[in-house]
């Protein structure tokens, strides 16, 4: 059983009693008259060959809630895309398939790209970007929750633990963390949270002095899960990173825009596992160490933003305030793994942090010779105000995709 501790100045939403899947999902069929749902999968199309996502559409077929499913698919050629709306088809909830890939998307985004609003990089940011401004052409839904494909151990409940506090109508809440433990096969995992995300903000907050962002940041459990949910309305004037800062970017921006008390997190999951990124300790271009540059330039950003001002000096003396945390944390974490029967190698752990405290001077560096780097995807309300019409054309361009090349 989970504690019911509040920690930090964000409302957690615990799992005390286990509560039957078939209870909760009563209630959302209820909640649903009022706010209709839908879900966001955004999704590569390797990961429609892999393990994890076709568990995952069997278990949302029996999801009885559901008024919309938008799936966002990358990386696929036209015999995929198509071979996508079968494995998708069996669905029976309203879906449709954004392919990315495909003419009709590509030249929408090239008009963005030609007004300046198009996402600059390639990836899950942008895949997210598209299904949300599917959800608002569509209107089919008030309240939308969003996961990744690849979760290993997954069941409908998660969905229906994520989506809940923003599907009840007695409740305020405009967004939704979900948080888990990120333990499977006798191992902790979650390196990126545990190493580098929470001791970089306990230093921030040593190097920087008291600050309500990194105490709101410091509130999260897992920062970086996948999983989220939202009303409708925040869709419309929320700016979105293209890179890895993607979840670091969505707190953000919810932080930006709502008071603390609009906003929560819930656990989701007992287990919870997924395909896992390589260390990449020699490509800072790829992997975990990619994903740390870019987060910690997410964090480095929206400190500027609020009149904090870095230099080389800075970045040394966080560097060094980083490495005495996280080893410490180090420590922590082997303690708990032993006293649960579980692995913790230390050697591989430390081996993290030392990549990690490296990419703190890197993601610096980078952060003060690209003063102008601007990797947010501009909201849907700035790009629908230079083209009134973009909503029509891409609900039209899935659509007509759609009806071109489905054969079931």
């Amino acid at each position: 059983m989970a504690d019911f501790y509040q920690n930090g100045i964000v409302t957690t939403l615990h799992n005390l009693s286990e509560r039957p899947i078939e209870d909760l999902e009563k209630e959302l069929m209820g909640f649903a008259k009022k706010r209709p749902m839908a879900l966001i999968l955004p999704s590569l199309f390797s990961e429609l060959e892999g393990e994890a996502l076709p568990n995952i559409i069997n278990h949302l077929s029996d999801v009885p809630y559901l008024s919309q499913v938008v799936i966002g698919l990358d990386r696929a050629d036209l015999e995929q895309y198509q071979h996508a709306l079968k494995f998708f088809g069996k669905l029976p909830q309203n879906h449709r398939v954004l392919w990315n890939d495909g003419p009709r998307l590509k030249a929408l985004d090239a008009k963005l790209e030609s007004l300046g609003l198009a996402p600059k990089e390639l990836g899950k940011g942008r895949n997210v970007w598209y299904c949300m401004g599917y959800i608002l052409a569509t209107g089919k839904a008030e309240s939308v929750a969003l996961h990744d494909c690849d979760i290993l151990t997954y069941d409908r409940g998660l969905l229906a633990r994520l989506i809940y506090p923003v599907a009840n109508p007695q409740f305020n809440y405009e967004f939704c963390k979900g948080y888990y433990a990120r333990v499977a096969e006798g191992k902790i995992n979650g390196r990126v949270s545990r190493l580098l995300v929470t001791p970089l903000i306990r230093a921030l907050q040593k190097v920087v002095g008291h600050n309500e962002y990194l105490e709101y940041m410091d509130s999260f459990r897992y920062p970086l899960a996948g999983e989220f949910s939202f009303r409708r309305d925040v869709l419309n004037d929320i700016r979105i990173p293209s890179d890895w800062g993607l979840e670091i970017g969505v707190l953000s921006e919810m932080q930006r825009n709502y008071s603390h008390n609009r906003l929560c997190q819930a656990d989701i999951a007992k287990t919870y596992d997924h395909k896992h990124q390589d260390l990449s300790a020699d490509n800072e271009n790829g992997g975990l160490s990619k994903m740390s540059i870019d987060i910690t330039k997410a964090l480095f950003r929206k400190l500027a933003t609020q009149g904090e001002t870095f230099t080389n000096e800075t970045f040394r003396t966080l560097k060094a305030t980083y490495y005495r945390i996280a080893l410490d944390f180090v420590e922590t974490y082997h303690n708990d793994a032993i006293m649960n029967g579980l692995n913790l190698d230390i050697h591989s752990e430390e081996k993290a942090v030392e990549l990690f405290a490296g990419n703190i001077m890197t993601a610096g560096e980078s952060f003060l010779d690209n003063p102008m780097e601007t990797p947010f995807i501009p909201s849907w309300n700035r790009v629908v105000s230079a083209m009134p019409d973009v909503l029509d054309e891409l609900k039209d361009a899935v659509e007509k995709d759609y009806l071109e090349f489905n054969q079931t």
